[in-house]
Formats: C-alpha cells, structure tokens, sequence
C-alpha cells in the first residue's frame, strides 16, 4: 500500500454513516423495557463502497487499531449530529468499548426530554441507523491503488456517535470525496504519462 502524505482538509471533520449499523433498544432478561440504547457505530476492517466515478468504485474501510491513540474524552450521542446532547461521556450517560470486530456504544436515554423523545422514535422503528464524526489524524490514512481502498489507520478525535433517520453519503462525506478525487487525478496522470511514454518509445523504433 502507498501513503498519502498530503492530508485533503486536515483540520474538517468528517461523518460517516453505514447502513448496516443497526441502533437497538436494550431490554432487560424479562423482556421490561428500558431506557438504553445498543448500537455499533464503527466496525473495523470491513471495505465499503463510498463513490463510484467513471466508472471506478472507491471504497474505505477503518483499521482495527485506528482508535488505539484517539481522543473519546467526551464524546456525545445526538441526533443526526445536531449538537443537542442525550447523553455523553462527561456524565457517564454515554459508554463506548473498543473490540476486535469495531466499536460498541450503550447510551442512557432517559435524563432529558429530548433523549425520552429519541428513545420512543428508536423504539418506534423510524431512527434504527447510526453515525460518527471523527477527524483524521495527520498521516493517518493509506490508500491501494489497486483496490481503490482507503484505510484510516489513526482517528485524531471522536466528536459523536450519532442516531441518524437517513444515512447518506452525499451530504456527509465531503472530505472523503476530495481525497479520492485527488487520488484518482493521480492515477489518470500516471496512466496518461505511461500512454506518452509508449507512443514516444515506439516513435522512436521508426
């Protein structure tokens, strides 16, 4: 794999929603409901398919250990990163665990109004997805040029895990978009510089 040793927009931060991250309510044994939720923001090692452009798809996957040096020390669970706390890690409403398949978050909903409005929607079915708001730590990515895959090995900071209606890439992923259109440039130049190299190597057996 090669590194990428210019970072596109360092200091933004970015977002990341995957569909299969499912966003549960927590039961206890008898099956009495409570007022947590489970959810699984991250899950490492594991390519996704983030665009497709002319025809190449580009994909990103986070590194098992991307998380070993992160900032997580007061990470907040919102809605649709909205910045309105239900819980947080400051107040002990908010708990994240690291483990070998990604990342797992159980967050106490029941301490304001907005998070007991949260809880019945998640409860309902209309918000059952979740997101996070990371920034990359400087030489904290690698990119294949063969696979098109991105690999974030070093998150910087964890801003939020997020309860989301619609997670879309569109809106969310604007960083992620500008280093994979800086990488592809590269590519077509490289490709383009090759074909020149042909044609003059050949004009030259004339």
């Amino acid at each position: 794999m090669t590194k990428k040793n210019n970072l596109i927009n360092k200091t933004d931060r970015e977002f990341r929603a995957f569909r299969s991250f499912e966003l549960k309510e927590l039961r206890s044994e008898e099956g009495e409901r409570q007022d947590y939720v489970h959810g699984v923001p991250v899950v490492f090692n594991t390519p996704t398919c983030l665009f497709e452009y002319e025809g190449v798809k580009f994909y990103e996957q986070i590194d098992r250990h991307a998380f070993d040096n992160c900032d997580m020390s007061d990470v907040i669970f919102n809605y649709n990163h909205g910045g309105r706390v239900a819980a947080r890690i400051r107040n002990n409403t908010l708990k994240l665990a690291i483990n070998d398949v990604g990342m797992e978050m159980d967050a106490f909903l029941g301490g304001t109004q907005f998070g007991r409005d949260l809880l019945e929607d998640i409860r309902g079915g209309y918000i059952d997805k979740m997101s996070f708001a990371f920034v990359v730590a400087e030489d904290g990515e690698e990119y294949d040029q063969a696979t098109h895959t991105r690999t974030i090995t070093r998150i910087k900071k964890l801003y939020d895990v997020s309860a989301v209606d619609i997670p879309a890439y569109d809106t969310t992923s604007i960083s992620a978009r500008d280093f994979f259109s800086e990488e592809y440039e590269k590519e077509k130049r490289a490709l383009e510089q090759a074909k020149l190299r042909e044609i003059c190597i050949a004009k030259s057996k004339i």
